[in-house]
């Protein structure tokens, strides 16, 4: 090989190289500018969906994933278009087409699964009771997309719900309610419990209400099954908001309603929870809904024990515990309870059961492993948050926030 084809490769070589990697500075770049909008944006990928990819493509960026976050992808689109960058938006914004005009969905089943991947062997990531509404978000199969009105992200089968249109979907939620105010129990196919059950129901479940009979509530299901149940076991939905009266008393009142209950990773209901399901339903029951998971409902609220001394608690206050933050490590918090006092420290929470446990090491319910780890409480009543729904103030169960 001469000299002159040596150079002319050497050339070729040096400009191919440079030309890579000023691609990989720049995609650099621009994935900062995306990891950015995302952390604004959707920070918490349970609540909030940006799945955005970026690449190269004969001098043009492509963007490619999915989000529910069109506010999220014009200001991506901007900032890159600030770059004097050529865009190809390839983003598939849900709801997408699968969906069709079926945008809601209601939860059929005492309880929903809802799953983090779309399949029946996914891990359980929550759980939503009977007659709540979810937003459909991407139907995939027999598996759908949906979003709670606690806002999580994750997949539920089609089993466990109906698909509603926007005007099915208005008809239920201003359609007269019951709510189940019993731990569990059933409904029946006649207007006596000596008739074949229905189903099973759960604490906090809704059904429409057809009728009032002397002992019976005449009721209808989401996929327009017709049943009843007992007068004794539930309230008027109307009636029941309107009357509850949250307090730390009566957030114990139905805490230890749940005392024995088994632990269940994702569970939210008397048939299993884990401890923010726990705390999560425990509040329902009070008019609220709060955040699902531990680390987020620490978010919420009024922070009253920064200084970690069990001082100014109230009854019903959440207590958090986890492990602390150090110079090199964030704190994490894996554990939630509910603080009750009664002059002996006492909390409850579900740790492989719903139990009571203490801070004071002279009680029977001394827990000194939660004690060590604690994290700081939380105020959620009387407190005005926006990541808390006042039933009360806001919408029915069945809707969600505006």
């Amino acid at each position: 090989m001469n000299v002159f084809f040596k150079l002319l490769l050497a050339v070729i070589f040096i400009l191919f190289f440079s030309c890579t990697t000023t691609k990989k500075q720049d995609i650099t770049i621009y994935q900062d500018i995306s990891d950015s909008i995302r952390k604004n944006y959707a920070p918490d990928k349970r609540v909030a969906l940006y799945k955005v990819s970026l690449r190269f493509d004969q001098n043009k960026i492509i963007l490619k994933g999915e989000s529910d976050q069109p506010k999220a992808i014009a200001a991506l689109k901007q900032k890159l278009e600030e770059t004097n960058i050529q865009i190809i938006d390839s983003v598939l914004m849900l709801p997408d087409a699968s969906v069709g005009k079926t945008t809601f969905a209601i939860v059929n089943n005492s309880v929903a699964n809802i799953r983090s991947t779309g399949k029946h062997s996914g891990e359980l990531a929550t759980q939503a009771l009977l007659g709540t509404s979810l937003k459909v978000l991407k139907i995939a199969g027999s598996f759908y997309l949906v979003q709670t009105p606690d806002d999580y992200i994750s997949w539920v089968d089609h089993g466990g719900v109906t698909l509603m249109n926007s005007d099915e979907y208005l008809k239920w939620t201003k359609a007269p309610k019951i709510i189940y105010t019993n731990t569990t129990g059933y409904t029946y196919q006649e207007n006596n419990t000596n008739s074949a059950k229905l189903s099973d129901i759960v604490l906090g479940a809704q059904l429409k209400l057809l009728n009032e009979e002397e002992n019976f509530y005449q009721i209808e299901y989401p996929d327009s099954r017709i049943g009843f149940v007992k007068k004794s076991e539930c309230e008027l939905y109307s009636k029941w908001v309107s009357n509850v009266k949250p307090s730390g008393e009566l957030i114990e009142s139905y805490a230890r309603e749940f005392l024995g209950a088994p632990y269940l990773w994702g569970g939210t209901s008397s048939k299993g929870m884990d401890c923010s399901g726990f705390t999560k339903t425990v509040y329902l029951m009070n008019g609220f809904i709060i955040p699902r998971d531990a680390s987020q409902q620490i978010n919420a609220g009024l922070d009253i024990d920064s200084n970690l001394k069990f001082e100014n608690l109230e009854k019903g206050d959440l207590m958090f515990f986890g492990k602390k933050a150090t110079d090199s490590t964030k704190q994490i918090t894996t554990h939630v309870g509910i603080w009750l006092g009664n002059g002996n420290g006492e909390f409850i929470h579900e740790a492989s059961q719903v139990r009571l446990s203490s801070i004071n090491s002279d009680s029977p319910y001394y827990d000194k492993f939660n004690t060590n780890r604690y994290l700081g409480s939380r105020r959620y009543l009387g407190v005005k948050d926006k990541m808390i729904t006042n039933l009360k103030t806001n919408k029915l169960l069945t809707d969600f926030k505006q």
